[in-house]
Parts: structure tokens; C-alpha cells; sequence
């Protein structure tokens, strides 16, 4: 447990900050999994769609820092070859 008033208040900081953290987390997969469900139904334009929703999203969190940088381009890279290979067939 924390002693000193300075512990005290960084543990009062990161209760708010997880809570933040934990918010935009759960915003990003909920486009994601929006995402995932039009790619696996088939639609290419509901999929498109929701790429471009996703991605600013997905980069949102990185500048947050929920996400690190390469981690977010992996993502993006890999969601974006997906798209257009259903748009594609």
C-alpha cells in the first residue's frame, strides 16, 4: 500500500489513466470487430467501409499510446490486405 502522499496520489492518477486506457481500448475493438464481421459475411462495401472507420481509430490509439506504433501498422496492413482481396474477388 502506499505511504507517502506523492504514492498516494500516482495510484489516484493510474485508476483514472487505466480507466482511459481501458475505454479507447474497447472503442478500437469494437471497429475492429465490426470490421471482422463484414469481412467474414462477404460484403466488400460494408468492409470498405469499415476499414476507413477503423483505421484512423486504430492510429488514434496509437498517438494515446494504448497501442504501439507497429503494432497499429501490422494491424492496418494486414485488415487493409484483407479488404482488398475481397474486394478483389
Amino acid at each position: 500500500m502506499a505511504n507517502t502522499p506523492s504514492a498516494k496520489k500516482a495510484v489516484r492518477k493510474i485508476e483514472r489513466r487505466t480507466e482511459v486506457n481501458r475505454s479507447r481500448r474497447s472503442r478500437v475493438r469494437t471497429y475492429l470487430r465490426k470490421l471482422e464481421d463484414a469481412l467474414t459475411a462477404g460484403d466488400a462495401t460494408a468492409a470498405t467501409a469499415a476499414f476507413q472507420a477503423a483505421e484512423p481509430e486504430i492510429m488514434r490509439a496509437v498517438t494515446k499510446g494504448v497501442l504501439h506504433k507497429n503494432t497499429a501498422s501490422r494491424k492496418v496492413s494486414r485488415l487493409a490486405a484483407r479488404v482488398k482481396k475481397l474486394s478483389a474477388a
